[in-house]
């Protein structure tokens, strides 16, 4: 495992509680928060899905990686990522060697209750349970590499940061 005083990374399918959890947490071990997609759009200048819209997937992953690089240098920083920022492998490998790996996972029916409000991501736009779904599938083994894995469908965000917090101090 990683020194867990380099930074604590949260990974995980959009809608597991990352952002909440990630500044609850950051706030709590006084921390720096950062959160790769808000980093993303200052670099950039514009929000992800125009930016996914105007240039495409594969750009957003290849600035997702070179932001992942850059913050990840950094030390005592709570860090929240993108839900797809583990699908390159030299991102995971990165994530394992800066800081110690949470995994969020939720149920798909929790994680389409908590998005099915949001129309600003792109990776849903149509059937939102079926997009979900097959995201789920897509991505089943893709956390596997995480230190920790808490399942949040049934807990508050406050819940999993104290669950966070007691294995972070043992």
């Amino acid at each position: 495992m990683s020194s867990k005083a380099d930074n604590i990374i949260l990974i995980g399918m959009m809608g597991t509680g990352k952002t909440t959890v990630s500044s609850i947490l950051a706030q709590e071990l006084e921390y720096t928060l950062i959160d790769i997609d808000k980093e993303i759009e200052a670099q950039e200048g514009c929000p992800i899905p125009i930016l996914f819209q105007e240039k495409g997937e594969s750009y957003f992953r290849q600035v997702e990686s070179d932001t992942l690089c850059r913050v990840l240098k950094g030390t005592s920083q709570v860090v929240s990522t993108g839900g797809g920022s583990v699908l390159q492998a030299k991102n995971r490998k990165l994530m394992k060697e800066a800081g110690w790996v949470i995994a969020l996972t939720a149920s798909a029916e929790s994680i389409i209750s908590r998005v099915s409000s949001n129309g600003d991501r792109p990776l849903l736009a149509g059937n939102i349970e079926e997009r979900v779904k097959n995201i789920m599938e897509e991505r089943k083994d893709a956390y596997s590499f995480a230190d920790v894995t808490i399942d949040t469908s049934e807990l508050s965000p406050e819940e999993v940061v104290r669950h966070v917090l007691t294995l972070y101090r043992v």
